[in-house]
Parts: C-alpha cells; structure tokens; sequence
C-alpha cells in the first residue's frame, strides 16, 4: 500500500529545526519531497552553516517520518546553501562575499575585536566560507589575535591583494602593512580612504560571511564605512555597565538610521569567573545587554563571561574557538555564532544577479 504524501507533510511540520524554531515544511527547508510506495525520500536544505549539527538533524527527520505507519525505507539528505541577501539601498553586494556582517561597539575596550575573532572562528567551525576584515585603522588588533603578526600580503597584478589565512579564516588589516610600533596619524578621510581599499582591493574568494570588525564610536570614519560599505546586518558588542551602554546605543541607532538592520546584541563580561574557585560574580553589572534588547527590540544573542583564559588565548594567536574549544566560552561563540547566521538566512534574499542589464540604445 502506498505511503500518503499528506501525512509526510504533517511529520515535516510537527517537526521543528532546533536553530531556527520553525518547522520544515512551512520555512520551505524540506524540498524534493518523493513517496514510492513505502518509501520516502526528501532533502532538507538549511540557509545557515551547521556542519556540526547535519548528522542530528539528519536522524531526527527520519525517526520523525517512520513514526507514520507502513512507513518503509527513509532518506534524509541535509545540505547548507548560503546565499546573498539585501543590502543597504543604492549598494551591491561585493564580489567574491555573499554576506557582510558589520561587529560594531559605540566605545573601545568591551572586546569587540575578541568576539569579532572568535564569532569569525565559529562560523568557518560550522563549514562556512569566512573572511575577517580588520577596520580598526588606528588599532589593529587582527594580526596579533589571528597568529599573523609581521606578515604581509602577496599582489599578484600590484592593484590588488590576496588575504592571510589563518585558522580557516581569510583576512585582512592594515596591521599587514605597517610595523606594529608605527601610530597611524591620519585624518577621516585617509581612514575612509584605506579602508575602503582593504575591503574592495582584497581578492575575497567565495566568502559565505566577511565579518568587519568595525573601529569603535559613532564618528565620521563610522558613518561612512556604514553608508558605502554593502553590510547585510549587525552585530553590536557591549558589557552589561551602564557606562558602556549609553554608547552601545548610540551604535545601534547609527546603523538603523542608514538602513542597516540589527541582528542583534552580544552582551560581553557578564560574568567574572574566578580562575582560582570557580566564583562568579556580575562585576559590571547585569541585565544591561538585555534591558537594551528589550527597548529596542531587538535579541540578545548570547552573554560571554570575563574569563582569563580568553585574552591569554586571544593574545597568543588562538583565540578560544580553537585554542579551547571544549571550554564553556567556546560552546557559547559557537551558539552565538549560529543564531547569527540564522538571522541572517531569514533576511530577504538579493535578486540583482538573476537580473539583466537592460540597455536601451537610440538607434
């Protein structure tokens, strides 16, 4: 007797994607949906990076389809496809990156640059194409973080320039190109200026997500790169003290105003932990990162702890997510990084490669 599709189809729907939590029929995850007989074939296609998880979503879609009686044979085929999507108005996606994703913070020293890193590490963990573009002009951080302390980029045809790699990661930053003694002492627009090379003039090869990590404040430099620069979402950094989210906030509201939409918050030092008894304390406070969400609504997509290990880590050239990567920290950067993606697959896709350039000619 042959299997009734309809009943597949209600399994699909009873059945939810942990990273999503949205079921894979209606999200449209569930595709080529064929019945022969008995037996019963789909694939599930994720907009997101889970090369961790494939195999646990795998066997969940198929213990869910043979709970249907006189099911018989199940085959379950999980791929990831990544795709561009929108971009600020007036911009086009840059070539060789599907997805830009700006790592934001309104003030200096509540690790942006440290989660930028390892938010970069966890997505390239998942299986994705990653590139980390060092925007901090006046303070580089990347080189160091990364491994790639006094090394310098090769140019091929001497216009452009091909990343680092380190770690899985292609990246860039002005720190490839100066010596770390050197303080840059130039004005907005030669910061402008250079950064907008390094992004452009870097031969990005097929990158699924270019995560900026972004110089703080909300000047000029800021303002510019968030309106010339194709950014598909952000990310605003910031620690749970009053202090610093007063300028988190003002972060926030710089990328709503040039159409840039927020994917979320990542509420960094939340939570001292002890390296001697294993204590924790909230030192800086708690709930900012979450009270802020609330008035903006927007998510918080995970809280971080201050925790020795991960500046010593950072500043030896392996950042968490692969200097430890069984650590509680790590797991945390890994989910964060996951939701990220998610939100960014729930964007709306960019159509302009599917259509032509009309030209019309007087003749």
């Amino acid at each position: 007797m042959a299997l009734d599709i309809t009943a597949v189809h209600t399994a699909l729907r009873d059945l939810i994607d942990p990273n999503t939590g949205k079921d894979y029929l209606s999200s449209r995850s569930a595709r080529n949906i064929r019945v022969d007989g008995a037996d019963v074939s789909l694939d599930i296609e994720l907009g997101y990076p889970a090369r961790t998880q494939i195999e646990s979503i795998r066997r969940a879609v198929i213990d869910t389809i043979r709970t249907i009686p006189g099911t018989g044979n199940v085959s379950v085929d999980v791929r990831v496809n990544i795709v561009p999507h929108t971009v600020q108005r007036g911009l086009k996606p840059l070539p060789g990156v599907r997805n830009i994703i700006a790592i934001a913070s309104g003030k200096g020293g509540v690790g942006k640059s440290t989660t930028a890193v390892n938010l970069a590490l966890a997505l390239a963990d998942e299986g994705a194409s990653v590139g980390l573009l060092d925007a901090d002009i006046y303070g580089p951080s990347q080189p160091q973080m990364l491994g790639l302390a006094g090394q310098r980029p090769d140019s091929r045809d001497g216009t452009s320039m091909d990343p680092l790699r380190a770690h899985g990661l292609q990246a860039m930053s002005i720190g490839f190109m100066i010596d770390v003694d050197s303080p840059m002492v130039w004005r907005g627009p030669m910061v402008t200026q250079a950064l907008e090379q390094l992004l452009k003039q870097t031969n990005w090869q097929d990158v699924d997500y270019l995560l900026v990590d972004m110089p703080p404040g909300t000047g000029d430099t800021q303002l510019t790169l968030a309106q010339k620069v194709p950014v598909t979402g952000a990310v605003i950094v910031t620690t749970p003290q009053d202090i610093a989210l007063i300028d988190a906030r003002k972060g926030l509201k710089m990328f709503e105003k040039v159409g840039i939409p927020i994917l979320g918050v990542v509420e960094n030092m939340s939570l001292h932990i002890c390296t001697k008894c294993g204590h924790e304390e909230p030192i800086f406070g708690e709930g900012g990162g979450q009270r802020m969400c609330r008035d903006y609504g927007t998510e918080l997509l995970g809280s971080l702890p201050l925790e020795r290990s991960i500046r010593e880590l950072t500043d030896s050239g392996l950042p968490t997510v692969v200097g430890a990567p069984e650590s509680r920290a790590a797991e945390i950067y890994r989910q964060i990084a996951r939701r990220i993606a998610v939100k960014v697959a729930e964007r709306a896709k960019d159509m302009t490669s599917r259509f032509p350039n009309i030209v019309v000619e007087n003749s």
